[in-house]
C-alpha cells in the first residue's frame, strides 16, 4: 500500500516539474497567508489609526523577522532530517525526529517570547527609530512576542508536515487563521480603538490559533508517517543534536541576513518619517517576491532532502535545474507585474505624494534587480536539503552581511544618499549568486554527505 493519501506529493517520483509545481504552490501560499498576518495590520493600521502607526509598525518588522528566520532556520534542520528519512522510508525515525523538534520549538518559542520583551526598548533605539514613531512601535512589540510560542510552534508543525510532502493542510490553517486575524484586527483597532496594540494582539491571537490546529490536524492523522501523541514528546538526544548541527547554521544564516537588514533599516530611518514610511510600503509590495522565491526554496530543500534520502542522486540534480528555470520564469513575471501595477500598489500603503513619490522611486530601482537574487536561494536550499547547512552560512556571511556592513559603515558616507542603500542588494546578491554557483559546480557539497550506513542504526 502507498504511503501517501490524496494531496500528499512524493517529490521522489514522477515529472519533476509537475511534482514541483504541486508542492511550490501551497507552500507559496502558506507563505502568503502568513505574510498577510504583517500586511493586513500595515493596511488596517494605515486606513484606522493613521499612515505613522504603519511606519511604526514598519520600523519592527525587520526586528520581528531577525528571531523569526532564527527560529524557521532551526526549523529547517527537522525538515531535512524527516524528509531525508521519509525519502528512505524509514518511518520510526521520522515520527521520533518530529515529535523532537516539537518539544524543540516549544522551547525555543518560550526563549524567543522573554527575548523579544526584553530587548525591545534597547533595539529600537539602536536602530534610531524617530522619536514620533518610537512609543508605537515599542505598544506593538511586546504585545506581538507574547503570541511568539503559537507561531514558533506551527511553523515547525507545518515544516513537518512539509517534510513528508503534505503542503496543502499548513494552507487550510493559515486561511482560517487569516480571516480570524483580519476581523479581530478591525474589531480591535476600528471598533474597539486599541491602535497598534489591538493590531499586535490580533495576530498573536491568531498564532496561537494556528498552533492549536496544526497540532490537532497531526493528532488525527492516520495515514501520514507522523502522528502527534503528547506521550511521544521525549526528545532523542542524538536527533536533536542532528537537527541543531543542521538547523543552527541555516538559524544563523537567517539572522545574519535580517541583521544586514536592520542595518540597512537603521540607515533608512536616518532620513526621517517618510521615507521610513515609503520603504516600509516598498517592503509590503516586494513581498510577493519574496514570497515565491521563499517557496521555491523550500520545495528544493524538501526536494534534495526526499532524493538524498532515497538515493535517486541524478534526479537531484535534475531537480535544481528544474527550480532554477521555474524561478526565472517567476522573476520575470514578478517583476513586470509589479512595475506595471506600482502605482495602485503604492497607494494601498501609502497616500501622502512625497511618500508615493519616494515609494515609486524605490520599486523602478530594485524590481528589476530581483533576479539577481534567485541563484542564491535555490542553489544554498538544495545544499541544505543533503544536510550541508555550514557552508551556505559562511557564503551568506561574507557576501551578504558583511559585504553590506562594509557598505553601510565606509561606502555610504562618502555619498549619503537613499540610491546608494538601494544599490547594495542587488550588489551583494550577484557576489553571493556566483560564489554559491562556484561551490554548487564543484560538487563536495553533496559528495561529503553521502548517507553512511551507521547513520541509521
Amino acid at each position: 500500500m502507498s504511503l501517501l493519501k490524496q494531496g500528499q506529493v512524493d517529490l521522489t517520483q514522477g515529472p519533476i516539474a509537475r511534482q514541483m509545481i504541486r508542492f511550490f504552490i501551497p507552500i507559496w501560499c502558506g507563505i502568503f497567508f502568513q505574510q498577510i498576518y504583517v500586511t493586513a495590520d500595515a493596511i488596517i493600521i494605515s486606513k484606522v489609526v493613521g499612515e505613522s502607526a504603519m511606519a511604526a509598525v514598519g520600523c519592527t518588522t525587520t526586528f520581528i523577522n531577525l528571531l523569526i528566520g532564527f527560529f524557521t532556520g532551526i526549523g529547517s534542520g527537522a525538515t531535512v532530517v524527516i524528509a531525508q528519512y521519509f525519502g528512505s522510508r524509514e518511518n520510526a525515525l521520522a515520527q521520533r525526529a518530529a515529535h523532537t523538534a516539537l518539544v524543540l520549538a516549544a522551547f525555543i518559542g518560550l526563549a524567543f517570547m522573554i527575548l523579544g520583551l526584553l530587548i525591545s526598548p534597547w533595539l529600537l533605539s539602536l536602530l534610531q527609530t524617530p522619536p514620533d514613531l518610537y512609543d508605537m512601535a515599542l505598544q506593538y512589540l511586546r504585545v506581538y512576542f507574547l503570541g511568539m510560542i503559537g507561531s514558533v510552534v506551527y511553523n515547525m508543525g507545518s515544516g513537518i508536515l512539509r517534510a513528508v510532502g503534505d503542503a496543502k493542510r499548513p494552507v487550510y490553517i493559515l486561511i482560517a487563521t487569516v480571516i480570524i486575524n483580519i476581523v479581530l484586527d478591525l474589531l480591535f483597532t476600528a471598533g474597539l480603538r486599541l491602535g497598534v496594540q489591538g493590531a499586535a494582539a490580533a495576530t498573536a491571537i491568531s498564532q496561537f490559533t494556528a498552533m492549536f490546529l496544526v497540532l490537532l490536524c497531526m493528532y488525527r492523522e492516520r495515514e501520514l508517517p507522523i502522528q502527534f501523541r503528547f506521550r511521544r514528546l521525549r526528545p532523542d538526544r542524538r536527533l536533536l543534536w542532528r537537527i541543531t548541527l543542521i538547523g543552527l547554521p541555516i538559524g544563523l544564516q537567517a539572522t545574519m541576513f535580517d541583521l544586514s537588514n536592520l542595518l540597512i533599516q537603521s540607515s533608512v530611518n536616518f532620513f526621517g518619517t517618510s521615507t521610513v514610511t515609503a520603504w516600509t510600503a516598498y517592503s509590503n509590495i516586494n513581498l510577493i517576491f519574496w514570497m515565491s522565491v521563499s517557496a521555491m526554496g523550500t520545495t528544493i530543500t524538501t526536494f534534495t532532502g526526499q532524493n538524498f534520502g532515497a538515493g535517486k542522486i541524478e534526479r537531484l540534480y535534475r531537480g535544481v535545474r528544474v527550480g532554477l528555470g521555474l524561478s526565472a520564469l517567476g522573476c520575470v513575471l514578478i517583476s513586470v507585474f509589479t512595475l506595471l501595477l506600482r502605482y495602485p500598489l503604492t497607494h494601498l500603503f501609502a497616500t501622502e505624494p512625497e511618500v508615493v513619490q519616494i515609494c515609486i522611486h524605490m520599486l523602478l530601482f530594485l524590481t528589476p534587480t530581483y533576479i539577481t537574487y534567485m541563484c542564491i536561494e535555490i542553489l544554498s536550499g538544495a545544499i541544505r536539503g543533503v544536510g550541508e547547512s555550514l557552508v551556505p552560512m559562511i557564503i551568506t556571511g561574507s557576501s551578504i552581511c558583511i559585504f553590506r556592513v562594509v557598505w553601510v559603515f565606509w561606502v555610504l558616507p562618502l555619498n549619503n544618499t537613499l540610491d546608494m542603500i538601494c544599490i547594495s542588494y542587488p550588489i551583494s546578491w550577484i557576489i553571493g549568486t556566483v560564489i554559491f554557483a562556484l561551490y554548487y559546480k564543484k560538487g563536495k557539497w553533496l559528495v561529503k554527505r553521502l548517507p553512511q550506513p551507521e547513520e541509521r542504526r
